[in-house]
């Protein structure tokens, strides 16, 4: 499915012969060089009273790539995944995000906390406080933006998914599959994100975690020691929160491994329903 949002195409995976049936909507968002197919996986394993749609975010996927980098800022990503949902008349959200994914999903509970029944957290993080790494993390993502421009996708991706922080993601037997499907990004679109939406210039939301009282479940990796320790510091913050941390699994809990995600999400969901 396709939606326009300021003359923008955005890509949706979903059954659209379940909209409008008084469902649930779940809704998940990828990552940095994902799009919405890395959640085809737990689509279909979802109670029946869900409705499952999976998004390209801007500059992913098969959504738009525009040259202009004001659309990829936080606010107007926010303002965008809020459009798409008012399109669908989406109420009662339970978020899902990943890394990137997640500071949207993050971000967009935060404006719009009405919204929201629930949401996933996984491998993500609030922001950063201290004021010098946050200028150090805006000029290493600009340097990133730059070789994206300079050197195009496939360059990026050898160095990209050669730091730690995929070292076990490189270990998986379908790991030349999974980079395929990555190189198909614009490079336009990877870099304005890069530029517009990195961690560095994102609020630091620690402070108002504590203000979002629905649940909230958060998912790190064992091997992943940054975000396992952030993760385990949000959970302190947030007023009703579980943290999982997966053994023997890096950053990508969901791509390493997909068995045990879906069912920390549908445990998940199924404590939400019996707290009705």
């Amino acid at each position: 499915m396709i939606l326009k949002v300021d003359n923008i195409e955005f890509n949706l995976l979903l059954n659209e012969s379940e909209l409008n049936k008084n469902k649930t909507p779940i809704v998940f968002l990828h990552g940095f060089t994902g799009d919405s197919s890395d959640w085809q996986f737990i689509l279909n394993k979802l109670p029946d009273n869900l409705l499952p749609v999976a998004i390209d975010l801007i500059g992913h996927g098969k959504s738009s790539s525009p040259v202009d980098p004001k659309h990829y800022t936080c606010t107007a990503i926010v303002h965008q995944l809020n459009s798409i949902f008012s399109q669908l008349n989406f109420q009662n959200i339970i978020l899902t995000g990943y890394s990137m994914g997640g500071r949207v999903a993050l971000s967009y509970c935060l404006k719009h906390p009405q919204q929201i029944r629930a949401v996933v957290l996984e491998s993500s993080t609030p922001g950063i406080e201290d004021i010098c790494m946050k200028k150090e993390r805006v000029e290493f993502d600009l340097l990133l933006a730059e070789k994206i421009k300079n050197e195009g996708v496939e360059s990026f991706l050898n160095f990209w998914f050669d730091t730690p922080l995929f070292k076990s993601l490189k270990n998986l037997p379908d790991f030349d599959k999974i980079k395929r499907k990555r190189l198909e990004n614009n490079k336009t679109g990877l870099a304005n994100s890069l530029l517009s939406f990195s961690t560095g210039l994102m609020m630091s939301y620690w402070e108002k975690l504590n203000s979002l009282s629905f649940p909230v479940l958060l998912i790190s990796g064992e091997f992943d020691n940054k975000y396992t320790k952030i993760n385990k510091a949000m959970k302190s913050k947030f007023p009703n929160a579980q943290h999982k941390a997966i053994s023997e699994c890096g950053h990508n809990v969901h791509i390493e491994k997909p068995e045990l995600f879906t069912k920390l999400v549908t445990d998940f969901l199924d404590s939400i329903e019996r707290e009705k």
